[in-house]
């Protein structure tokens, strides 16, 4: 079993340690809940106006009142908009014009259910860049599937696992919630091998679809030459609702929405046509200016920090979880604690959302998701925030003030659960 830098056993499910607080994924859901009250007092306190995104996810639902009366009619409504969908994801992700498209209600739904409609009883294989890994999505997707996962991370080791594991199924991450790429050259490769060895190939875009050809100059997701794309409507650019858009191969898409509806995962027509909405609406320069506020903020934060505790994505800066923790024990002048990292992080995000409304994957972040401290301005964030410096120094007041109270577990539970 590996263990982190302070000894801790990472939990291979999530890819990070538990704690003593957060446990598991039912602790995680008793923060995300803390998490909406603490939001719920900012709110009224300061007014919905100077709450700041800073998870990468907007979450709007840019809809209009005629949409609301028509489009999103759950009987009528999706016949009506169906071909204007259709051709919504085809245009944003540069296909031919014959795919099919379906919205699933969220981009993790939509893999799981790629991988229950296509695994076949088969290890899925996972290409991913390498330091990186899948999302959480892949390998509970693969559990409930009840088949393993191999991890590849180039070429070389995709053409291995294709022979000894004789997948059905290969996913492909472009590019991963930590930013990290893959080369266009090296999917397109990916993508002809596994093919050429009979496998449906889907791609995680997520980030990707927008992510690649608006700042890597990279191609369109479907030239790429996937059976299946998925991509979040509310992510890199995107304004919401939070929702998965899968495009490609009629009769690959077809089953997987099939699957999807059989578990109650596809996606009603208001979320449907908000992410039409969001789709049409997109433009390159909202996606260029959230990367411009990303590294305003990192260079602030690189300031008080020092640049080697802070890590540059195109969309923002990033603490990694165990450097957090050792900033935290230096600040306590302790050589270890009971906490681990992923409980530190929750609690300096916690106090940030207190404090200044800042809402970052620490405190709003679902069960199993990372938990460095990455902050991806959205539109307007930084701004309502008070500034690149006013956010950067509420990390750091967020980091001292955990590092005064870092043994003390009661301290912890309420902040992080609002307990007494």
């Amino acid at each position: 079993m590996s263990e982190d830098r302070f000894g801790n056993v990472i939990d291979p499910g999530v890819g990070y340690a538990r704690g003593k607080i957060l446990r598991n994924s039912a602790d995680e859901v008793r923060r995300l809940a803390q998490a909406g009250r603490v939001a719920e007092e900012f709110v009224a306190r300061e007014g919905i106006d100077t709450i700041a995104i800073c998870t990468g996810n907007i979450r709007f639902y840019p809809v209009s009142s005629d949409d609301l009366t028509v489009n999103c009619e759950e009987w009528i409504g999706p016949g009506l908009f169906a071909e204007e969908l259709r051709q919504a994801a085809i245009a944003h992700m540069g296909g031919s014009g014959h795919e099919a498209v379906a919205v699933i209600n969220r981009t993790s739904a939509g893999i799981i259910a790629a991988i229950l409609a296509h695994a076949n009883n088969r290890p899925v294989v996972s290409l991913v860049p390498q330091g990186d890994r899948s999302h959480a999505s892949v390998t509970r997707g693969a559990k409930l599937a009840n088949v393993p996962v191999s991890e590849v991370y180039d070429l070389e080791e995709l053409e291995n696992a294709l022979s000894t594991c004789q997948p059905s199924l290969v996913i492909i991450t472009t590019v991963t919630s930590e930013l990290a790429c893959l080369p266009d050259e090296l999917t397109v490769s990916g993508v002809q091998m596994a093919q050429t060895a009979g496998c449906t190939v889907m791609l995680d875009e997520a980030y990707g679809a927008r992510f690649r050809p608006v700042l890597l100059g990279g191609v369109p997701a479907l030239t790429l030459g996937a059976d299946l794309v998925i991509t979040n409507a509310d992510k890199a650019g995107l304004s919401g609702p939070r929702a998965g858009v899968l495009c490609g191969r009629p009769e690959v898409v077809i089953s997987v929405q099939a699957k999807a509806s059989e578990l109650g995962m596809e996606a009603r027509a208001p979320i449907a046509v908000g992410a039409m909405r969001s789709l049409q609406g997109f433009t390159p320069n909202l996606l260029l200016q959230e990367a411009q506020d990303g590294q305003d903020l990192a260079a602030a934060l690189e300031e008080r920090l020092g640049p080697e505790n802070v890590i540059r994505s195109a969309l923002g800066p990033k603490v990694d979880e165990q450097d957090a923790m050792s900033i935290i024990l230096e600040m306590a002048s302790e050589e270890a604690t009971q906490r681990v990292p992923a409980e530190v992080t929750a609690a300096v995000g916690m106090l940030m959302l207190r404090e200044k409304g800042i809402v970052t994957v620490n405190t709003h972040g679902q069960p199993g998701g990372r938990v460095s401290i990455r902050l991806k301005p959205t539109t307007g964030a930084i701004a309502r925030a008070g500034g690149a410096d006013a956010v950067a120094q509420c990390v750091m007041t967020a980091l001292h003030e955990v590092a005064e109270k870092l043994d003390d577990h009661e301290w912890f539970s309420r902040v992080l659960f609002g307990e007494e």
